[in-house]
């Protein structure tokens, strides 16, 4: 059976193959890919939908536990590219 994780965007439960994994590196948010970076990991649906829902929320620090600001800009810029393409 599959891993199933939760989205901090839109809250849905999905099976992790389907979702990225976001870690936070100083104040940026970086996708791990292989899903093997230290530290606290969040999850998030591949759509800019969730992404805002989550930026609205405020969940990238909830869920990362992180206090200080966290630039999500390049998140979604690669959100918006694969969103294009």
């Amino acid at each position: 059976m599959e891993p199933v994780r939760t989205c901090i965007g839109c809250r849905s439960r999905a099976p992790r193959a389907s979702l990225l994994r976001l870690v936070a590196r100083d104040s940026d948010l970086v996708v791990d890919h292989t899903a093997t970076l230290p530290g606290r990991g969040a999850w998030l649906h591949p759509s800019i939908e969730c992404f805002q829902d989550a930026l609205r929320r405020r969940a990238f620090g909830r869920a990362l536990r992180v206090t200080s600001p966290l630039d999500a800009k390049q998140l979604e810029n690669r959100l918006n590219w694969l969103m294009d393409n």
